[in-house]
């Protein structure tokens, strides 16, 4: 593939997902780590994307994208860590669902459970869960590009209850950093919600291995089960063994 090529799908993939570990990147475009980083160091002398400790953003948003575009990306992917979730998952269990792409799936995955507690902060699951369901939705400023709601008031919300599992989508993970997030607020109301679970599971796709958010939420002792899709880089892996954290990858 042409540079040229290869540039233009760097950019494709930034514009979907916001960010991308080099290793990711390069195994999208069958290439070496080695290429990309060339490709990644001249696209970022032109302003084009930043570079970040293993991977790429997009320029000076170190933000994730539109919600709706982040639903599509690795939709077979999320589906596939959703349904391992759901099996998990028992009619009248208690659960803390966050807002995220991959918690979204999640939530449709569970659609047949029934007498489900359900504590969340995003309006899209809480409406695809209520009815069949006890439904709680936390108050506060609501954010229009994915329905999420965040503040103080979300969070002393959450601290009335207590549940058997806390459902978490996550920004990045890097084996110095551990777990990550692009927004404040969103690692805020994910700290808050573990605090309330007897269990914490984090349900990311392989595309957050590797690469970093601005934001740290937890280490990796403070997490139960990791729920991918793929195995993880051997660094992660290591992490995840020495934490004690369980890791299940979805088929």
């Amino acid at each position: 593939m042409h540079r040229s090529a290869r540039q233009a799908r760097i950019m494709k993939t930034l514009d979907l997902e916001g960010a991308c570990s080099v290793t990711e990147l390069a195994r999208q475009l069958a290439v070496s780590d080695e290429t990309i980083r060339r490709d990644v160091t001249a696209m970022a002398s032109k302003g084009l994307l930043e570079r970040v400790h293993g991977g790429v953003v997009l320029p000076q948003l170190l933000r994730e994208p539109a919600f709706q575009k982040r639903l599509q990306h690795n939709a077979e992917a999320k589906a596939r860590i959703a349904r391992r979730v759901a099996a998990m998952v028992r009619n009248g269990d208690s659960l803390m669902l966050d807002t995220g792409s991959t918690t979204a799936y999640v939530a449709r995955a569970l659609a047949d459970h029934s007498g489900l507690m359900v504590v969340t902060n995003c309006t899209e699951i809480a409406g695809r869960l209520a009815g069949r369901n006890r439904v709680y939705l936390a108050g506060g400023e609501l954010r229009a590009d994915d329905g999420a709601v965040f503040g103080a008031s979300a969070m002393r919300f959450v601290e009335q209850f207590r549940v058997r599992y806390a459902v978490l989508s996550i920004g990045a993970i890097d084996p110095r950093d551990g777990l990550m997030d692009f927004y404040l607020q969103e690692a805020e109301f994910s700290r808050a919600v573990m605090a309330q679970a007897s269990q914490t599971l984090v349900v990311a796709d392989h595309s957050k291995f590797g690469i970093q958010a601005p934001v740290r939420v937890c280490r990796f002792d403070q997490v139960d089960v990791l729920v991918t899709d793929d195995s993880p880089p051997d660094a992660l892996r290591r992490c995840l063994e020495e934490a004690g954290t369980e890791l299940l990858i979805a088929d």
